[in-house]
């Protein structure tokens, strides 16, 4: 499965590297931990990568997107990583290198590179690309090592997640091999300010059970507004942040935090039982089978999604009535 793709990395002597806008833990550390594995191997490239930035994970270490001129991608190699759709890549001049790779551990909603390499079995595409540099013999240094154990606690719940099998504690025990100290990792992923706390306890507060193993959060536009500056935070930080205060609650299955913004209402779907991105899917979204996402136009169209789930958990959900929804991305 890698062979290709090593062969794309070595015959590029430029190679920029993107992941989706509004980075986790995961997107930030695959683009480090790629550039960091590349120029440990092939120290005569330059690599570079690109991408808007975040409050959320600025402790990492060499998450700052680099200037790269558009005469740059002429001769270039542009990797895409943890990204499943177009819409999502965050600076889109990467469709005008010369190649491009995708590597990619959601569920496969399209194909955007010239090789995309796909597995949805990995808990994070720091597990995918760790696996990647173990097949290929690819030497890994600290801040390799470091940036995708960071990517892979992240994503897999800190191990907690159903997506985390024995295969990733293998991964997780080559990477440890390096000289980091997971503590560090660890203090900085789940330390949190006062404010946040308070943030989070609010929100324990807005919770709503709709029935049938499901519950909500709606952070309406003017709410979200006086948030934001209060706690100095973004709709982001709301949407993707406070989704995990309805996570381990008995009775609660799935659960989606609806945060209604200017361009839309966002929704962030979780399920500790159930495969719910058929229903992210369609509304428009995509991700994994228990966190996915979308963006919708109003709060009555995020309320018919919360019905879905409902229907979902009672057995009743019709995959077939995507193809009447409407386009809403």
């Amino acid at each position: 499965m890698f062979e290709k793709a090593l062969e794309m990395l070595r015959k590029y002597d430029t190679i920029i590297i993107h992941r989706h806008s509004n980075p986790d833990g995961d997107a930030l550390g695959s683009q480090i931990g790629l550039k960091a594995l590349i120029n440990e191997n092939f120290p005569q490239k330059k690599v570079f990568i690109v991408g808007d930035r975040t409050k959320r994970y600025s402790f990492m270490e060499g998450c700052e997107p680099d200037e790269v001129s558009d005469e740059l991608y002429k001769t270039a190699l542009a990797v895409v990583l943890d990204t499943s759709a177009r819409f999502m890549i965050s600076d889109g001049r990467y469709s005008t290198a010369a190649a491009t790779l995708r590597f990619d551990h959601h569920i496969h909603c399209e194909d955007i590179c010239d090789l995309d390499v796909i597995d949805s079995s990995f808990e994070s595409c720091c597990g995918l690309l760790t696996q990647f540099a173990v097949e290929t013999g690819l030497k890994l240094n600290r801040l390799a090592a470091k940036s995708l154990f960071t990517g892979m606690v992240t994503d897999s719940g800190r191990f907690r997640y159903d997506s985390a099998n024995s295969r990733t504690f293998r991964l997780a025990a080559v990477l440890t091999e390096q000289d980091f100290d997971p503590n560090e990792v660890y203090c900085e992923l789940y330390a949190d300010d006062l404010q946040n706390v308070r943030l989070r306890a609010q929100y324990v507060q807005k919770i709503q059970v709709a029935g049938d193993g499901v519950a909500y959060i709606l952070t309406p536009k003017e709410e979200l507004k006086r948030i934001t500056e209060q706690y100095n935070t973004d709709s982001f930080g709301i949407s993707r942040g406070m989704v995990g205060t309805m996570a381990d609650i008995r009775g609660i299955d799935s659960w989606v935090n609806l945060t209604e913004t200017d361009d839309g209402v966002l929704c962030e779907l979780r399920s500790k039982k159930y495969n719910i991105n058929p229903v992210a899917v369609k509304y428009g979204g995509g991700g994994h089978a228990k966190a996915s996402g979308a963006t919708v136009p109003d709060v009555e169209t995020a309320m018919n999604m919360v019905e879905d789930l409902r229907s979902l958990h009672r057995g009743e959900f019709d995959d077939a009535k995507r193809d009447n929804a409407k386009n809403t991305r």
